[in-house]
């Protein structure tokens, strides 16, 4: 989710905007840590692979962002980076994907892990978390894939008008360009963090995609202004010309700077909402995140979402029905990340109980457990793994 430094003066009433702007910036977030880029972005055929062992301390350096490498269990995980040419009507966009695999002959099942929609969403907060569940022995070996979502991460950010059915679109392609939709095989289990898993949840009620069970780490369903200033018909008109603003040549990348991309309103938000704690927002963290707000188009897709075009429903009502709908049809686990923001945590706390939901577990972490935590993370999918 962005920080919200500054807004322009026509946006909100002077005398509410101080403490709503600050509740604004600890709403929802998602993001990560852009580790590994894709040689030859031209072609979905392109891979870098790496492989990391057991005990290895591994050092990478890839587009200057630095990152030590955690693997457990004995097996060798292989990490391959690719890039996937997705097309939404005329227009092509690259698609930024990875795959962690065991060295282990035999059959595996497929984990999706679907990074948390946000300004400075990437494949890399799954990073940990694929490694560790991949390497694991069990009586099941898991492959995982994990994807940047169109105009988010290292994926092609073109000038479209971003909503929530383009993103359920690119998931329900996705499905079948991956070979996850082949319906002579085990369906995968998806995981999703924040918006990504109410999208998930929702393509899965149209059934435009199958799983065969799903994680909901800390989800979330109303994007940063809406779950502050609600929806009401006055405030989507203001979001509608703050999103024309920020889509606008020239004075929508200044807007964006002063709004996003900078490095204090990184570190503002990792602190605020996205970490529990202070002293695990690095500066190497701050770093990797503002080079996402710097790629070319990189406003277009977060503006959507700051202002609510991304998100899946339109009320806690909404939000519970997804869930209901599923009861009965799939193992459901919800990750209830307690340090949270109150409005973020109050939706979450509402799936405690909830019809569809088949266990609820409380974590430590705020909007980004899977990366702050991964080993917590690692340990609760897992357990539920071994009930899927």
């Amino acid at each position: 989710m962005a920080t919200i430094a500054r807004l322009p003066s026509f946006f909100f009433k002077s005398e509410c905007f101080p403490s709503a702007a600050a509740a604004a910036a600890s709403a929802t977030y998602g993001g990560g840590l852009p580790l590994l880029r894709p040689f030859g972005a031209a072609s979905h055929h392109c891979r870098l692979s790496l492989h990391y062992k057991q005990g290895s301390n591994v050092r990478l350096s890839i587009a200057r962002v630095h990152a030590q490498a955690a693997v457990v269990g004995k097996d060798v995980v292989k990490v391959e980076t690719s890039t996937w040419v997705w097309k939404f009507g005329n227009t092509p966009i690259k698609i930024h994907c990875m795959e962690y695999k065991s060295d282990v002959e035999g059959r595996y099942q497929n984990l999706l892990l679907l990074p948390t929609i946000s300004d400075v969403s990437t494949t890399e907060e799954w990073h940990d978390v694929a490694t560790n569940l991949v390497a694991r022995s069990g009586p099941k070996q898991w492959r995982a894939l994990t994807v940047d979502w169109p105009g988010f991460g290292l994926s092609d950010r073109p000038s479209l008008d971003y909503t929530v059915d383009l993103m359920e679109s690119f998931l329900a392609d996705y499905f079948t360009t991956s070979g996850l939709g082949d319906p002579s095989d085990t369906p995968p289990v998806v995981v999703g963090g924040g918006h990504a898993a109410t999208l998930a949840i929702r393509a899965l009620n149209k059934r435009k995609i199958k799983a065969q069970a799903l994680v909901a780490v800390a989800p979330t369903w109303a994007g940063p202004m809406p779950i502050v200033f609600g929806r009401e018909p006055e405030m989507e008109s203001r979001y509608g010309l703050l999103r024309n603003a920020l889509r606008a040549p020239g004075v929508g990348w200044a807007m964006y700077n002063v709004l996003v991309s900078s490095p204090n309103n990184i570190r503002k938000q990792y602190v605020s909402h996205v970490y529990a704690e202070p002293e695990h927002v690095t500066d190497a963290i701050v770093e990797s995140r503002l080079s996402l707000t710097r790629r070319e188009g990189a406003r277009f897709a977060p503006a959507a979402f700051l202002t609510g075009v991304l998100d899946p429903v339109q009320s806690r009502e909404e939000f519970l029905s997804l869930f209901a709908n599923l009861d009965g049809k799939l193992p459901l686990l919800v990750v209830f990340s307690k340090d949270s923001p109150k409005r973020s945590k109050a939706e979450m706390e509402a799936l405690r109980g909830a019809k569809g939901v088949s266990k609820f577990i409380e974590t430590r972490g705020a909007l980004l457990p899977q990366e702050e935590y991964p080993e917590e993370i690692s340990d609760v999918i897992y357990d539920f793994l071994l009930t899927v």
